[in-house]
């Protein structure tokens, strides 16, 4: 391919002048963080599946992670960041090639090697398929998820942040100075969130039902294990969103203040609904809380104040901890409420930067209804804008797994035998349990057999 052919790509060798030293630490540092963040939610959502299921969760969330960094490299960066296209990027980083050249979207500002915003941005298509186990919980089989995440994580992640993520792409196109802006996702709110919780109800929706819900108690087994994995999801976080930021800047400390704040927030705001509700405050609900206060400022990390933050935490976290009551009216079971957090919660945060957004905190913003925002760009344009996103995210995703789902279903087995979910995921599908009964009471057996597990939890329920 010529260079002029590149250039008209947006393609450029990378200047080692423009290299910064503390960027390129600090976003390697947040890919880190970020990173993490799937072992914590692999422990975040073990605890809340019962005990014959927990090792069952653990394993898809690590698969995740093997699976996706394989995908990445191969493919799914250059479908994301390559090229100047509107809807999906070209090949020109395939296998990782050419990687010693410029990212188009990030042009002169890129301020770090390639292969580090290739790390940081892996992160995120890892956590997101994982974040859809939630709402699977207890009825998936593991070779059938296999399948799921290699063909989710290049047909619909790639494309989707490549529409939000990408300058060029048609859901952003802020490096088209000539097209309508459209939005404004600091850290994923649509394009993780937003994303995954359409696909988790999709999902959901084609497993079916668990084994005796809603009738059958079927509590988390471990809240220590759900406090764990949500106060290491508040801490990767700080990667998540500051790390945006792509410099070690102003911004970045404000989207990690804000971070800190909206899930304080939010954390509260859930509480006090329990305690109205219910009675209690619970421990469960404070994990809910916190994470329902990081999805809903993660697209606004980096446009809105502080002030702007304490409100978005405080809707996120009223607001969530009603909408995880839809699936009992409605009839789905999305186990582990990742329609209700991560779903909903994506879609309060993408529409709250129309509201909040201000160039006061960045620049490239443009002011939503609440600063003064007007023309084309800001105040109830860029609430349309985000309105749009939002919706396009969510039906693209729903219906692209819908698909997906059905085509794995047409080959395989999706959903596990009645027989094996009774007695445990753990069991029946890895030959394993998360929990050595026999040892911990003396027994000398070792292990429950099988159907005695299966027996002992069902009287436990």
């Amino acid at each position: 391919m010529s260079q002029a052919v590149l250039t008209a790509a947006g393609y450029a060798p990378f200047d080692p002048k423009n290299l910064s030293g503390g960027d390129t630490a600090w976003v390697l540092a947040s890919a880190s963080l970020v990173l993490l963040m799937t072992p914590a939610l692999a422990f975040f959502y073990g605890g809340m599946v019962r005990a014959k299921h927990t090792l069952a969760m653990l394993m898809q969330n690590f698969a995740a992670m093997a699976i996706v960094s394989v995908t990445w490299v191969v493919i799914g960066f250059t479908l994301a960041f390559g090229g100047t296209g509107r809807y999906l990027g070209d090949l020109h980083y395939l296998l990782l090639h050419n990687i010693g050249d410029v990212v188009p979207a990030l042009g002169s500002a890129q301020t770090m090697p390639t292969v580090v915003f290739v790390a940081f941005q892996l992160t995120f298509a890892i956590i997101t398929p994982a974040l859809i186990t939630g709402s699977t919980a207890d009825r998936w089989k593991f070779g059938a998820f296999v399948a799921f995440v290699s063909a989710w994580s290049i047909l619909i992640y790639a494309p989707v942040a490549h529409w939000v993520f990408n300058g060029y792409g048609f859901l952003n196109q802020s490096m088209r100075p000539a097209a309508r802006f459209f939005a404004e996702d600091f850290a994923g709110g649509t394009v993780v969130h937003i994303n995954a919780g359409a696909a988790g109800l999709a999902m959901a929706l084609v497993l079916g039902r668990r084994r005796g819900w809603p009738r059958e108690n079927m509590r988390g087994h471990n809240i220590p294990f759900v406090m764990l994995g949500a106060g290491l999801l508040w801490f990767g976080w700080f990667g998540f969103n500051a790390g945006s930021a792509l410099a070690a800047n102003g911004l970045a400390g404000y989207a990690w203040l804000n971070t800190n704040t909206a899930t304080a927030t939010a954390m509260l705001g859930w509480l006090i609904v329990e305690k109205l509700r219910y009675g209690k405050s619970t421990a469960l609900g404070a994990a809910s809380g916190a994470v329902a206060g990081l999805v809903a400022i993660t697209p606004c990390a980096g446009f809105v104040s502080v002030t702007g933050s304490l409100i978005i935490g405080l809707l996120a976290g009223v607001g969530c901890a009603f909408a995880i009551g839809c699936k009992n009216r409605l009839g789905y079971d999305d186990s582990l409420d990742v329609v209700g957090v991560h779903f909903v919660g994506g879609w309060i945060g993408t529409l709250s930067v129309g509201f909040f957004s201000t160039d006061a905190i960045n620049s490239l913003a443009n002011n939503g209804i609440f600063y003064g925002g007007g023309g084309k760009h800001g105040g109830w344009n860029l609430l349309l804008h985000q309105f749009e996103a939002a919706a396009v995210v969510s039906v693209f995703s729903f219906l692209g797994t819908l698909l997906i789902a059905k085509a794995i279903g047409l080959a395989m087995r999706t959903r596990v035998t009645e027989e094996d979910e009774l007695t445990g995921l753990d069991q029946s599908i890895h030959g394993e349990t998360a929990y050595d009964f026999g040892t911990l009471t003396g027994s000398g057996a070792g292990q429950y057999a099988p159907a005695a597990v299966a027996s002992r939890e069902r009287v436990q329920a």
